[in-house]
């Protein structure tokens, strides 16, 4: 049904409990394509020997560039985009099949799952902050019990998308790699193309166990590129376009240009004028 796409960077067992989770815990078949970077760990043996499709960097490019290289790879309508170190909980796909259908066809749209943590987040239930003391029995005892709201503006993984709609706007920009800035700039994108309906679905749930993947890798500055590209903030825009984590209440309406709206985009714009011309004018001077 859905063609879900994984990027891993030498992290085998995170991404054999990963898929593991979604053959256990799908309604659907769905198509599974991994982009592996480096892969020194077995990565790629394990793939090729359990016949996933797959596309392979060398060299650690990014989970930008790994979502654009697999999704080359897709032949589904619609595509999951997810991380090596989440866990797919029952029920995830039927959620997301019930939202398609109530939905006009060709419609484009942004929806998400909802994560599972270990911490204070949407969802805090600690079933093990590693796959080494990962509790699954008691993940799929209680996870169900827990209620929560759908939200608004969601820009997180896993997220579904039509692939109409990923092509229209290019996929992910990868001068965001590795990844930092890069869910609010792929919004941002989708905003701009036209796309009102970012949905976060309370009962499509992962357990996340938070950025293994990124913290192996070099980090971004991802609110500087963001702020240089767009000229306002990542909080900015989340807050006054997308209204991240409100109560979802329907398709976003262009923002409410008030008071604090005004005020909010003008120390944007303070910030962007220092940030293009004096910050960078002062790191170019000390590396004369």
């Amino acid at each position: 049904m859905f063609s879900i796409i994984i990027p891993t960077f030498n992290n085998i067992d995170y991404l054999k409990l990963c898929i593991k989770s979604i053959k256990k815990n799908s309604s659907y078949d769905h198509e599974i394509i991994i982009h592996i970077n480096e892969g020194e760990d077995g990565t790629l043996e394990y793939v090729k020997e359990n016949n996933f499709l797959y596309s392979f960097s060398k060299f650690n490019k990014g989970v930008c560039t790994a979502f654009n290289k697999s999704v080359e790879l897709s032949s589904k309508k619609f595509i999951v985009l997810a991380h090596d170190d989440m866990y797919f909980c029952p029920n995830w796909d039927n959620v997301f099949a019930s939202e398609i259908a109530k939905l006009s066809k060709n419609k484009d749209f942004f929806m998400s799952g909802i994560m599972v943590q270990p911490f204070k987040s949407y969802i805090n239930l600690d079933c093990g902050k590693t796959y080494e003391v990962f509790d699954e029995e008691k993940l799929l005892n209680e996870v169900g019990k827990i209620e929560h709201n759908d939200f608004q503006g969601t820009h997180w993984q896993p997220s579904l998308i039509p692939r109409q709609t990923w092509d229209k706007v290019g996929g992910f920009s990868e001068e965001f790699n590795p990844g930092l800035g890069s869910d609010p700039d792929f919004n941002m994108k989708l905003w701009k193309s036209g796309v009102r309906l970012f949905k976060g679905l309370a009962n499509s749930r992962v357990y996340h166990f938070s950025s293994v993947s990124l913290r192996k890798k070099a980090w971004n500055n991802g609110a500087k590129t963001f702020l240089l590209k767009w000229g306002i903030s990542i909080k900015f825009f989340k807050k006054f376009y997308l209204k991240t984590d409100t109560v979802y209440n329907g398709e976003l309406k262009e923002p409410v240009r008030n008071f604090q709206f005004i005020l909010g985009l003008f120390i944007c714009k303070l910030n962007f004028f220092y940030t293009k011309y004096i910050y960078n004018l002062s790191n170019i001077k000390k590396n004369l």
